[in-house]
Formats: C-alpha cells, sequence, structure tokens
C-alpha cells in the first residue's frame, strides 16, 4: 500500500514539475504515472553505476557532480518517453531538483 501511495505522490510531484517549469512537459497523468516508474527504475539501476565510473570527478567537485547525474538521468526519462518531454539539459537541472524538492516534501504526506 505504501508503495502505491509513493508511486502516486511522485507522479504529482512530476507533474508539479512540470506546471512550475515551461520547459518541462506531461502529457497526462497517466503519463506521469509512467515517467516516475522509469525515473525510478533509471535511479535504481543506472545512477550507483554512474556514481561508482564518475567518484573521482563527484570528489573532486565535493558532491556537486551528483546534480549532473541527477539532471542526465532525468533527462533520459524525457528522452525514452511520449508523454514526458525535457527540453534541455538546463531544464533537466532545475527539472531534476525541483522534482526532488516535491518529492521530499509529499513524502512527508506518508504516515
Amino acid at each position: 500500500m505504501t508503495l502505491l501511495l509513493v508511486w502516486i505522490l511522485n507522479a504529482v510531484a512530476l507533474l508539479i514539475v512540470a506546471y512550475l517549469l515551461p520547459g518541462i512537459h506531461v502529457a497526462s497523468f497517466g503519463s506521469a504515472l509512467i515517467a516516475a516508474v522509469v525515473l525510478g527504475l533509471l535511479n535504481m539501476l543506472l545512477k550507483p553505476v554512474l556514481q561508482v565510473l564518475t567518484l573521482p570527478l563527484t570528489i573532486v567537485t565535493l558532491g556537486l557532480f551528483l546534480l549532473v547525474i541527477n539532471a542526465l538521468l532525468f533527462w533520459l526519462a524525457g528522452s525514452i518517453l511520449k508523454g514526458f518531454e525535457v527540453t534541455g539539459f538546463w531544464w533537466a537541472f532545475i527539472g531534476a531538483i525541483v522534482y526532488s524538492i516535491a518529492t521530499s516534501l509529499l513524502s512527508k504526506l506518508i504516515p
């Protein structure tokens, strides 16, 4: 039950990001649900590999390169899905930050 609630809240967070940022478009709530799953899978499967591969760069930048990794994964999700579009890297960068903030705030709603 909690997993379903987290999934819905992540989709709502994507809709919030699309509402706030003109460079990010979500076609419908269904597209947001699918995008939330894809973002979750990318973060679960690709992010650890990218973090290990870019560890020296992450250390040199004091961890700030992790924001770039998040942006690239957000942009990748927008590239492979039809109903979720990210128009450029900087929109992906800002969108990933806003999405992280929105999911953090919305996750506080879960008991």
